[in-house]
């Protein structure tokens, strides 16, 4: 493995850390997540049309720019670095790489071209707060447990004809936290099927002004990352794919990996710019005529840091050359992250804690991504299984590691 990064790679950082220090700065990501979208529209089509980021890792025979997993950890990473908020991890890193890999050829032609250009955004859809493991990430995905199972809840999905294979599908059910769910114009919605003794999970494609749809935004503990509550009351909707024999657990599964290293580079970026930041306070901060980093009690809290982010830079990296090892660069990122905003709230003193400083937003991105696709000791539960070091994994196991308007509910 050649660890250097090319040319071409090094370009996408310089021009994606230069263009958000111009339009993504603290006060601007405060604005942004108090709009409608949760986001800079134009800042958003801005990214799309000069660096190509929502079709980074699309490829090009449907506008996207051809690159791979390297290319997207690189862009979220700076991403993170600025807790820029968009549509990009719901779109380009969760439900496009479904719709690539599950999606008939059609499918393919009218939705992956308009991801790519930016003008349509997407996002998955899955019951409860079942994200992390229909993602694989904290469980196995096959039992479809996270979906409902056939029970009561979650999505259940239906023929309007039950006699005939070619009835229009119907979806009925609730998803309480869907990343970007008020804003994409596109739903990947996971729904069961067949009952409870057979029934299975499948993905369907619903449209932002399907009949039936509601939507509401939800008030979040990280606000750069925004949620939704849908509900879907007997929504029309389109089967991804030719027919219900695909392998949804394991495309899920695949994009599961690939999410794990986008988030995992994303929560060193974000770790890395609060480490800057508080060097730099405890350079000027003065404290009984001294700079308060000059104390050797505070020099070993930063060393410590230092090396807990400069370690998870490595595994984040080491991941997206292979992303099976992706849940445990994962843990190893937000872990440090978690770590690092703590120590920064508490090495700025009382500005650490005020709402106009911008520490406590780096905080709750910790915590959220934490909550949302954690946390940390169930992830490396999950990858010491699947490795086979408790007893030797199961196999599903082994074979998902070789295979390829507001409402004021506070949620993670």
């Amino acid at each position: 493995m050649d660890a250097a990064f090319t040319v071409e790679q090094e370009e996408i950082r310089r021009t994606l850390r230069e263009l958000l220090a111009k339009r993504s700065g603290p006060d601007e990501v405060k604005s942004a997540v108090r709009t409608t979208a949760g986001y800079d529209d134009a800042l958003w089509r801005q990214l799309a049309e000069q660096i190509g980021l929502p079709g980074l890792a699309l490829p090009a025979a449907y506008g996207g720019a051809g690159c791979g997993t390297v290319e997207l950890a690189l862009a979220c990473e700076e991403t993170g670095r600025v807790l820029l908020p968009s549509p990009l991890l719901a779109t380009a890193v969760l439900a496009a790489p479904l719709i690539a890999a599950l999606g008939t050829d059609a499918q393919r032609e009218a939705l992956l071209p308009s991801v790519a250009d930016g003008t349509l955004t997407a996002t998955l859809a899955v019951p409860g707060g079942g994200l992390s493991e229909a993602l694989a990430l904290t469980g196995d995905n096959t039992g479809g447990a996270w979906a409902g199972g056939g029970r009561s809840g979650g999505v259940q999905a239906r023929r309007t004809g039950a006699e005939e294979r070619d009835g229009a599908w119907t979806l009925y059910g609730e998803a309480a936290q869907v990343l970007d769910g008020h804003s994409a114009g596109l739903l990947v919605v996971a729904a069961r099927t067949g009952g409870f003794a057979r029934g299975r999970t499948l993905l369907f494609l619903v449209r932002a002004d399907s009949p039936g749809l509601v939507r509401v935004r939800r008030t979040t503990l990280d606000e750069t990352r925004t949620q939704a509550r849908v509900q879907l009351r007997q929504v029309e909707a389109e089967l991804l794919g030719e027919d219900d024999a695909a392998d949804v657990p394991g495309a899920l599964a695949d994009a599961g990996r690939t999410a794990a290293v986008v988030l995992a580079a994303e929560a060193v970026g974000a770790a890395s710019y609060a480490l800057e930041r508080t060097v730099d306070h405890v350079k000027a901060r003065e404290q009984f005529g001294r700079a308060i980093g000059s104390f050797q009690a505070v020099k070993h809290r930063l060393a410590d840091l230092y090396v807990q982010v400069r370690a998870a830079r490595s595994a984040a990296y080491y991941a997206a050359w292979d992303p099976a090892t992706g849940g445990l660069a994962l843990a190893q990122a937000v872990e440090a992250l978690r770590t690092t905003t703590a120590e920064a709230v508490q090495l700025h003193g009382g500005i650490g804690f005020t709402w106009e400083h911008d520490a406590h937003l780096y905080f709750k991105r910790a915590a959220s991504d934490e909550l949302l696709f954690g946390p940390v000791h169930r992830l490396r539960d999950r990858a010491a299984r699947v490795a086979g070091l408790f007893g030797g994994a199961r196999e599903e196991d082994a074979v998902a590691v070789a295979g390829p308007g507001v409402e004021r509910e506070v949620t993670s």
